[in-house]
């Protein structure tokens, strides 16, 4: 599903225009995108979790030039779902 495909169904849903709801729907991805940058958790109940995760520093191998590289330490953002939300796509 697409941002496109989201604000659409959101306006059908909510009868609100679908500017109103895509400027919503811009609002809250650099909301989310501001304080994960910030290295706040965004926690959405019964949705998930937007985190930043830690990675180690690594070797790697570049099997091409079979030589060894070494990756630094750095954070990526990642989505926990919510025990809710997971139950919920078994069911």
């Amino acid at each position: 599903m697409t941002k496109a495909e989201i604000v659409n169904e959101v306006a059908k849903a909510t009868g609100i225009e679908k500017v109103t709801v895509q400027t919503v729907v811009e609002s809250f991805m650099e909301s989310v995108k501001g304080s994960v940058k910030r290295n706040e958790p965004v926690y959405l109940r019964g949705f998930g979790s937007f985190i930043i995760k830690h990675r180690a520093e690594k070797a790697a191998r570049n099997i091409t030039r079979n030589t060894t590289l070494t990756i630094p330490a750095h954070d990526i953002p990642a989505f926990k779902p919510a025990k809710s939300f997971v139950s919920s796509l078994k069911k």
